[in-house]
């Protein structure tokens, strides 16, 4: 059988676009019944009856159309133009419809992943980015608050969702979530690209400061080293996309303690105790030259290490933050059977553990030499004393004979 014109044509469009030819015959049916019931109202003045059965026929391979009511044909006269019209508005209309399928089938497989877009325009306090394909939406909580934002500025962001809006489907992206970090660090470190090692917490406050967890699966590779790199080169470019926002790079350990010291970082802790397992709760020790450094300011560092371990942590000697004073936790954890533990810089502890056992050591030495020395002199005194009241009473009578001796009346008589 021959091809025709139209189904050539038809044929054509629907390999191109992606579209099915039987959806495309089926949508112009629609649209020729809505087309022949607008077109006798506008004839007649009065719109069928709901009621009234009117079908369509399209013949695929030549395209002629014939309008149906209750089986019998009422195409007028003329209908082909009119049909002929609505075929090309109805295909045209179906090819938008496909090609947006198709752009937001690719987008949600990209969804999680970084892209780079231009700043298009600002609707309100939206702005809406040229991806290429698609335009998306960053709403005002997706952005970084000290970011300035310009027209024609090309940037990179995270494609976070994809959702129905007012205006219909919108790709939201983002710069603000902490995925974007992680992301940023999967582009920069091949280490954790191959899977050898993992980004198992963020926390972040966009702009200011995030603290990064990570893990090796490999005991010879450095996971926090590996996402620094040489002379610090990859956490700098990280860190210039984000505009010099500060990261902290931790590693993540499955010991609760060792991993509260870590998530403090820079600040050096001496000592976790753990509160309650069951709210997790801690309080950690630190030096005092440390303490401003563990808190952080306005309580940042603390806070986010709370974000990045999930545990509530109160710094002995500093205003509780999660609202029990010190004697409070204390006798918290008498009752509930605190353990305790040292922190990550064990190095640092042991030579302080060591040093204040020989301190005490040396005390106590100092303490017994002492003892010893004054046991010493009592000894002396007492054996000093004792000879001299036996000389004394020895020589009492010996001093009698020499008194009765040179009494001149014993002599007389």
């Amino acid at each position: 059988m021959a091809v025709t014109e139209f189904k050539a044509a038809l044929n054509q469009v629907a390999t191109e676009r992606g579209i099915s030819v039987d959806s495309v015959l089926d949508s112009i049916r629609q649209a020729l019944v809505s087309a022949y019931k607008k077109d006798v109202q506008e004839q007649t003045g009065t719109a069928l009856a709901e009621e009234i059965n009117i079908t369509a026929q399209l013949d695929g391979d030549t395209g002629e159309a014939k309008i149906f009511q209750d089986d019998k044909d009422v195409t007028p006269a003329g209908f082909g133009r009119i049909a002929a019209q609505t075929a090309k508005q109805v295909i045209l209309q179906k090819i938008r419809e496909t090609e947006k399928d198709v752009i937001l089938k690719e987008y949600r497989q990209k969804i999680g992943t970084i892209v780079s877009g231009l700043i298009f325009r600002t609707e309100g306090s939206l702005l809406v980015f040229d991806l290429g394909k698609a335009h998306a939406i960053m709403p005002p909580v997706e952005k970084v608050s000290n970011e300035d934002y310009h027209m024609n500025q090309r940037m990179k962001v995270l494609i976070k969702d994809i959702r129905e809006g007012p205006k219909g489907t919108e790709i939201i992206v983002s710069r603000s979530d902490p995925q974007f970090i992680v992301k940023l660090f999967e582009s920069e470190v091949p280490e954790i690209t191959s899977g050898t090692v993992a980004i198992e917490e963020v926390a972040r406050e966009a702009g200011s400061r995030t603290k990064l967890a990570v893990s090796s699966k490999d005991d010879k590779v450095d996971p926090v080293g590996s996402c620094v790199g040489q002379k610090g080169v990859r956490v700098q470019a990280v860190i210039a996309e984000l505009n010099g926002e500060k990261i902290d790079i931790v590693p993540f350990n499955a010991s609760v303690e060792k991993y509260i010291a870590a998530a403090l970082s820079p600040a050096k802790v001496t000592d976790v105790q753990i509160v309650s397992e069951e709210t997790k709760e801690a309080v950690v020790s630190v030096p005092e030259d440390q303490l401003s450094l563990a808190i952080g300011k306005e309580g940042q560092n603390v806070r986010l290490a709370f974000k990045l371990t999930k545990w509530k942590i109160d710094i002995k000697g500093a205003p509780s933050i999660f609202g029990l004073t010190q004697e409070e936790k204390d006798e918290k954890a008498v009752k509930e059977g605190k353990r305790g533990a040292v922190g990550i810089w064990d190095i640092d502890i042991k030579e302080r553990k060591e040093a204040k056992e020989a301190e005490a050591k040396k005390a106590e030495e100092d303490k017994t030499e002492q003892a010893d020395e004054e046991s010493g002199e009592i000894k002396e005194t007492t054996e000093s004393t004792e000879p001299k009241e036996e000389a004394s009473s020895e020589s009492k009578p010996a001093e009698e004979e020499l008194i009765g001796g040179d009494n001149p009346t014993n002599a007389t008589n």
